[in-house]
């Protein structure tokens, strides 16, 4: 039984922004762990839904369109059945999926969850001349546009969605205190999220949180953990949950934790 429910006893907060954190809390629970409920962020549809429709439509007739995110596929989609021609490409498994539910059979993600991940995919390699979608929210480290562009392309954004910090408030606090004791592993997949949490959250329970294990998806993300003041961090092969979970539960197991 132990090795079917082999996160009994710890504690994973869950740093997905509000409300997409159900699927993560309920494959934690059937784990044996306790999901803490931690926000990064909160997502919105675009301000103005007519620019940004006409932004989604010109970002799907071009050579190439990227989805950034599972929710930018959500939020296009709420602007009406998206179609396009192009190739479909996605950062990772979790994108590719929600764009297959969306009826793009054939979208395209690398093995590497990231945007130096996409970069290395062949179809992005010789782009002089084309014209490439992004469909996402305003924000991120703009590699993406930075090397596109310097491969000869042109970037034609559609910001479908909007992010904001999520209101952390005293619930969110308590579930630290009251948990201090136990082993913590936190999900990080966004240095923003990151930073908007660790701004949000009073002097003891983000003391509780930093002594917790930060479990980061990409290179950038634990030297981010590590500056936050996490004392112990762990990379998983990717942002996706089931690599995440994976790596918690094989430190779990090692007693280490």
């Amino acid at each position: 039984m132990a090795h079917s429910r082999p996160l009994t006893g710890t504690c994973i907060a869950i740093t997905r922004p509000a409300g997409t954190g159900a699927a993560w809390a309920h494959r934690v629970r059937a784990l044996g762990g306790m999901p803490l409920l931690l926000p990064g962020s909160s997502l919105r549809a675009a301000a103005d839904a007519r620019a940004a429709r006409a932004a989604l439509r010109e970002a799907l007739a071009c050579d190439a369109v990227i989805f950034t995110s599972p929710a930018a596929v959500a939020f296009a989609r709420r602007l009406g059945a998206p179609r396009s021609r192009a190739v479909v490409l996605a950062p990772g498994v979790g994108t590719q999926a929600a764009l297959r539910r969306a009826g793009f059979c054939n979208a395209l993600a690398p093995t590497r969850e990231d945007s130096e991940g996409l970069l290395t995919l062949p179809i992005l390699h010789n782009v002089r001349g084309w014209r490439i979608g992004m469909v996402g929210a305003a924000g991120g480290r703009g590699l993406l546009d930075r090397e596109l562009v310097a491969r000869g392309a042109r970037v034609i954004h559609a910001r479908v969605y909007e992010r904001a910090p999520a209101r952390l408030d005293r619930r969110h606090a308590d579930a630290l205190r009251r948990n201090a004791r136990k082993p913590l592993y936190v999900q990080l997949s966004s240095t923003d999220a990151l930073a908007n949490i660790t701004a949000k959250l009073p002097g003891d329970a983000l003391r509780a949180l930093l002594r917790g294990t930060a479990i980061a998806s990409s290179a950038r993300l634990v030297a981010a953990a590590r500056k936050a003041g996490f004392a112990r961090v762990l990379r998983a092969r990717s942002a996706h949950a089931g690599a995440m979970l994976a790596t918690i539960t094989a430190d779990a197991g090692s007693g280490r934790c």
